[in-house]
């Protein structure tokens, strides 16, 4: 219990300031293009005693997470505490989501390499980044213009050609190139938005945090062919989703 309730405080922690079993992509048309030997130690490190040692089991999440250089992420300032247990200032008053909360999600999502991905809220891009190495073709929205364009330009500048960003608010999701096989939603609604469920495959899986300010959980919904499934997580606390959503 003291373990469980030790990880839970660090995840509710670092979603208070956050805005936010696969088969591996085989790397060949996504993901930076040189290794970056300076910080990989800090990586397994940040993989070993963060993510693994809190139950995250899949090896192509774990693999994302010890090779997407979350430090280029990271505005300078606060580059030496890229792989530190909890969220990082991002720039417009954003930050990046603490590694266990992504790692965490990702998995949830159970991605596979053929997997087409719709994200809302690009923010720094790292996230997109851990998606981008696990599925064919990842679509993000970010309703913030400058974060929309500075992840666009990063993700570029790393190699990863299998993404596309836009901005605009990301409650109609992208229609144009539903359906999704997996969704993942970085900022709390208060009730699912209606477009990303039409927009979501037969078989394929929605994460996002649900509810209203100081009373949120993170949720996973599967569409069946006759509906939806619906799975409570573990209780978080996002930002609320800006937009059509707050209306």
């Amino acid at each position: 219990m003291k373990c469980r309730m030790f990880w839970l405080a660090a995840v509710l922690g670092a979603l208070l300031l956050a805005p936010g079993c696969g088969e591996g992509f085989d790397g060949s048309d996504a993901g930076p293009s040189a290794a970056d030997p300076m910080r990989q130690a800090e990586r397994d490190r940040m993989v070993e005693r963060q993510i693994e040692a809190r139950g995250v089991k899949d090896p192509a999440v774990l693999r994302a997470m010890r090779h997407v250089p979350r430090h280029q992420f990271v505005p300078g300032l606060y580059a030496s505490q890229a792989y530190w247990d909890g969220p990082v200032p991002s720039g417009h008053d954003q930050m990046i989501s603490q590694p266990y909360v992504v790692a965490f999600m990702t998995e949830a999502l159970t991605l596979h390499s053929d997997d087409k991905v719709l994200e809302i809220g690009t923010g720094s891009g790292y996230q997109t980044a851990i998606l981008a190495e696990l599925a064919r073709d990842v679509f993000s929205i970010e309703i913030v213009k400058p974060l929309a364009d500075q992840a666009a330009e990063k993700l570029k500048e790393l190699g990863y050609t299998n993404v596309q960003v836009r901005a605009g608010d990301g409650y109609q999701g992208w229609p144009q190139h539903a359906p999704y096989d997996a969704i993942l939603v970085t900022a709390a609604p208060d009730h699912i938005p209606q477009p990303l469920l039409n927009q979501l495959a037969r078989g394929g899986r929605l994460i996002l945090p649900l509810g209203k300010k100081h009373s949120q959980s993170l949720v996973l919904i599967r569409r069946t062919q006759s509906g939806f499934e619906q799975t409570t997580l573990l209780p978080v606390a996002f930002v609320p989703m800006t937009g059509e959503a707050g209306k």
